[in-house]
């Protein structure tokens, strides 16, 4: 993913041991990652228990937001793939007790949104 995907803010797929690193504080024990995708600074994390979103503030980005949301809380989600001409996909995940769903983009070549599928569609029908 280039500087200018992530300006858009198309997500591509992050390095296992980094998210490790920088989540090591908040995953429990017996909370494994799974999947990573960062969107310039910000990012999201599938784990074996949970979906956490990250989100990095201020000029250095060391102030941190975690927001945490359950499997079982996640109503509906759905997936848009990239066209001939559309040069992303999207993610859109509707979230119990917030009205509007929290939207993600996925540039053409960066990463497979299928596979984001796959990984929430594992957690979510169970």
């Amino acid at each position: 993913m280039g500087f200018l995907d992530g300006l858009i803010g198309n997500a591509s797929e992050m390095e296992g041991d980094k998210l490790e690193e920088e989540l090591e504080e908040i995953l429990v024990n017996g909370e494994n990652i799974e999947n990573g995708y960062n969107i310039l600074r910000d990012y999201f994390v599938f784990t074996n228990k949970r979906l956490i979103l990250v989100d990095k503030q201020g000029v250095t980005g060391n102030k941190k937001e975690y927001h945490s949301i359950p499997y079982k809380n996640i109503r509906h989600f759905s997936i848009e793939s990239a066209g001939a001409f559309d040069r992303d996909s999207e993610l859109k995940l509707w979230i119990a007790g917030i009205a509007n769903p929290i939207e993600k983009k996925f540039g053409k070549k960066s990463s497979n949104i299928f596979e984001v599928q796959q990984a929430l569609a594992k957690h979510i029908l169970k």
